[in-house]
């Protein structure tokens, strides 16, 4: 995979009743298509971040996530492809106390290791120390010098990346629609709009952080927002409805949606242009951020319950 390769992604057009009926058109950019782990907007953060290791001449990467995380997958397999060590900081200390039970249980751990990435797991005390200088000076006595990338992989490299995410073609939108969980993804779409488009975010966890994250890279613009209602009561929270909805987006429109990010943003999307949120005519883009990796695990996770799963 050549990370200098993949400049444009195809915006497929969304058919369904409320947007013919709102006169309405929706189109998704297709970033999940990328690369099959390394995808949406997993890609785009890691561009840079990767180039930067290699020219700081490291001979790792360090990074951090939970037990089913996009982007400690999306980095053990780009660290592969270009020839680093990758190692992955884990929530959750139980998960270590039999590896060989977690990564036969965990799709994404196991592909991870498959991949090359060593694990360190902490608990959840310890993970909220993980940016101290005392945690890395540990990580660092363990396994050497390191490229730091911080969870989920925003920093100001990883908004370098995103705003290579609109092209050109992209000026014809009104409104451009992220999913948010660290706030990288946003603060490139913000940053390399039109002047006259109109961003909105959709937070996949709860608090009033995030708007405080995204104005640490862009500058005071009004064009943007955060539509806090749709979380489905926090990260990785999620009902029936939201399981319905992801089932019944794939089977009308054929395009999968991930229940921790995507599955939400379409689900506020379409709830907006119910409630006439948008005027007619109006052209909005949503970014396929990826994440389809995880829906095994969450499956797993939904049949132990034995609860609805979702139709991959």
């Amino acid at each position: 995979m050549d990370f200098n390769s993949i400049k444009e992604t195809e915006n497929q057009q969304i058919f369904l009743p409320i947007l013919e009926e709102k006169k309405v058109e929706l189109f998704i950019k297709r970033e999940d298509l990328i690369h099959p782990f390394v995808s949406g907007n997993k890609f785009r953060k890691l561009k840079y971040n990767l180039q930067e290791a290699t020219k700081l001449k490291k001979k790792s990467i360090l990074t951090f996530g939970g037990a089913y995380s996009n982007h400690i997958l999306a980095t053990a397999v780009a660290g592969k492809l270009v020839g680093l060590k990758t190692f992955g900081i884990i929530r959750g200390d139980e998960l270590g106390k039999n590896i060989t039970e977690t990564i036969e249980s965990n799709p994404t751990l196991r592909e991870a290791q498959n991949q090359g990435m060593k694990f360190h797991f902490v608990s959840r005390e310890e993970y909220r120390q993980k940016t101290s200088f005392g945690f890395i000076e540990k990580m660092k006595n363990k396994w050497g010098d390191f490229y730091l990338i911080p969870e989920g992989g925003t920093n100001f490299l990883a908004v370098d990346g995103c705003q290579e995410i609109l092209t050109k073609e992209d000026a014809v939108f009104d409104y451009i629609c992220s999913s948010v969980g660290t706030g990288g993804t946003i603060s490139g779409l913000i940053k390399s709009k039109k002047k006259r488009q109109n961003v909105i975010g959709f937070p996949a966890l709860k608090g009033n952080f995030l708007s405080e994250e995204i104005r640490k890279y862009v500058v005071k613009d009004a064009t943007w927002k955060l539509q806090k209602g749709y979380t489905f009561g926090g990260y990785a929270k999620y009902d029936e409805v939201l399981i319905d909805f992801i089932n019944n987006f794939k089977e009308e429109t054929g395009v999968l949606l991930d229940p921790i990010y995507t599955g939400k943003m379409l689900f506020g999307i379409l709830d907006l242009v119910k409630k006439d949120t948008f005027k007619e005519g109006t052209k909005i883009l949503a970014i396929h951020t990826g994440g389809i990796q995880g829906i095994e695990g969450f499956n797993q996770e939904l049949a132990k319950k034995n609860e609805k799963t979702i139709n991959i």
